[in-house]
């Protein structure tokens, strides 16, 4: 049997003019897989990393640092998150091209969603790219 896969939500960020890509994770049921959308598992990922994000906004002010796809929740292989990820956050963060870094996430992603939220609306994710 394949190994579930592992979900993970990160932010690219500039905190002080500086690149950060917190991310949070978690692996997931094989029903939770099955679904259309990542339902609570993902609307707690995101809240634990936003909350991470407003701890850090002590160090400085802090801007998205590709628009909308500033906010990703990745649904990855178990394999590509131990071994391929730290790699492709450590290029990022060492000045590596933001499209390089999208490009190679959509290549890695079995599934992936924007993280979005309007005024008076829950959290909603929107199929990426």
């Amino acid at each position: 049997m394949a190994e579930a896969p592992y979900l993970v939500a990160l932010a690219l960020v500039e905190i002080s003019g500086q690149r950060a890509l917190p991310l949070t994770g978690k692996s997931q049921s094989a029903d939770a897989a099955d679904a259309s959308d990542p339902g609570d598992d993902g609307r707690t990922l995101a809240l634990e990393l936003l909350l991470r994000l407003w701890q850090r906004s002590d160090d400085g002010p802090m801007r998205r640092a590709a628009r909308e796809a500033s906010l990703l929740l990745v649904e990855l292989p178990m394999e590509v998150m131990s071994e391929q990820l730290p790699l492709l956050k450590a290029n990022w963060i060492a000045g590596g091209e933001t499209a390089t870094l999208l490009s190679s996430l959509q290549d890695l992603t079995n599934r992936a969603w924007r993280i979005m939220i309007a005024k008076y609306e829950p959290v909603r994710f929107i199929a990426w790219p």
